[in-house]
C-alpha cells in the first residue's frame, strides 16, 4: 500500500502545490486506489502517476469547501469518458448528493457507470473482509470528518519448523495448513492448521483527517494508527489565527499524533503564505513535538508497510 498527495495547498493552489487530494493505493490483490478529497485540477495530477481513473474503486470527501470538491465533477466526467464502468462508490458529507446532482444536471454530465453516492455520519461508513472504513466528526466551521481505514488480521505465519520436527513434508499440505484446513497425512496422523500457524498478524491503519482545529475525536480516530495524515496550515506563531478560522498548526498536528500514540505523521494542507522552501520550517516545529513526522511532497509515493 501507498500513499500519494496530489494536493497539498490550503484554500488555493500555488506554483509548485495544488489544492487538496490524497491517494491510496489498495494492497496488489485488490488492483485498485482509494481518494481522499478532490481539489480542483486533481485529475491533472493524476496524469503524472501510474494510477488509473478506471481503477478508481471509492472517494472520500471529508468536507465541502472548495479546496476539497472543486475537482470532483470533472474527474468524475473523465473517468466515465476514459472507458471506466465499474460501480463507483463517494462518501461524504450531508450536501455532496445535490452539490453532484446540481453539477450533472446543470453541465449534462451522464456517467457510464453506476455512481453511489453515500451521505455519511458518525461510525462505520464501509466494511468488506479487508478492510473497514469508520468516519468522525472534526472541529472546522463546516462539518468536516476524518477517515480511519483499518485492514482486517492477517493469518499467522506457519510454523515450519514445527512441521519439520512434525515429518510433514513441504509442499502442497503447507499450502493448505496455511489457508486454515486440517490435513491428514499418509501415516493417519491429522495436523490441525490451528496448532502450527502463529497468532494473527494486525493489520495497517491508515488516518486521514480533514480540516480541524485540535479536538478530541481526532485523537481518537488516530489512536494507535500506522500513519496519520494531518493538515497543518499554519505554523504556530500563527495559532490565534489558526484557531479563529479552525484550522491547526503543524506543532498541534504533530500533538495530535503523540497522544494518539500514532506512528508516523505526515502533515499537508499548507497555507499559500508557506512557499515550498518554507516546509522545512513546518516540519522541524512538528518534529519537536513528534520526531516521526514528514511533510508531504506531492507525487511522491509514501510506503506503508506491512505490520
Amino acid at each position: 500500500m501507498e500513499l500519494w498527495f496530489l494536493g497539498t495547498s490550503a484554500g488555493m493552489p500555488i506554483s509548485g502545490r495544488n489544492v487538496t487530494s490524497v491517494a491510496l493505493r489498495m494492497p496488489q490483490n485488490r488492483g485498485t486506489f482509494w481518494m481522499f478529497d478532490c481539489g480542483e485540477g486533481t485529475q491533472h495530477q493524476l496524469l503524472r502517476t501510474s494510477f488509473k481513473l478506471s481503477r478508481l474503486e471509492k472517494l472520500f470527501i471529508t468536507h465541502l469547501h472548495g479546496d476539497h470538491v472543486f475537482g470532483l465533477p470533472g474527474l468524475l466526467s473523465s473517468r466515465s469518458s476514459l472507458g471506466g464502468t465499474e460501480p463507483l462508490d463517494l462518501h461524504g458529507p450531508q450536501g455532496l448528493r445535490e452539490f453532484m446532482e446540481t453539477s450533472f444536471r446543470i453541465s449534462g454530465t451522464h456517467l457510464n457507470y453506476p455512481l453511489q453516492i453515500h451521505e455519511i455520519v458518525e461510525g462505520k461508513v464501509f466494511e468488506d473482509e479487508a478492510f473497514s472504513v469508520e468516519a468522525a466528526k472534526l472541529d472546522h466551521r463546516i462539518e468536516s470528518f476524518g477517515y480511519r481505514i483499518a485492514e482486517s488480521p492477517r493469518a499467522g505465519a506457519l510454523n515450519t519448523a514445527l512441521l519439520a520436527d512434525m515429518g510433514v513434508p513441504s509442499g502442497p499440505l503447507y499450502g493448505k495448513l496455511k489457508s486454515g484446513e486440517d490435513v491428514s497425512l499418509e501415516d493417519g496422523r491429522i495436523i490441525r492448521s490451528s496448532d502450527v500457524i502463529g497468532n494473527p498478524l494486525p493489520g495497517r491503519v491508515i488516518v486521514v483527517l480533514g480540516d480541524t482545529k485540535p479536538c478530541a475525536s481526532a485523537i481518537q480516530l488516530a489512536r494507535g494508527a500506522d500513519l496519520l495524515v494531518h493538515e497543518a496550515t499554519f505554523s504556530h506563531d500563527l495559532a490565534i489565527k489558526a484557531d479563529d478560522y479552525t484550522h491547526s498548526t503543524a506543532l498541534q498536528a504533530a500533538e495530535t499524533a503523540q497522544a494518539a500514540g500514532a506512528k508516523r505523521l505526515l502533515i499537508t494542507h499548507f497555507s499559500s503564505r508557506y512557499k515550498p522552501e518554507d516546509l522545512s520550517g513546518l516540519e522541524a516545529e512538528a518534529r519537536s513535538a513528534f520526531p516521526y513526522t514528514d511533510a508531504a511532497i506531492e507525487l511522491r509515493p509514501y510506503e506503508i508497510p506491512l505490520n
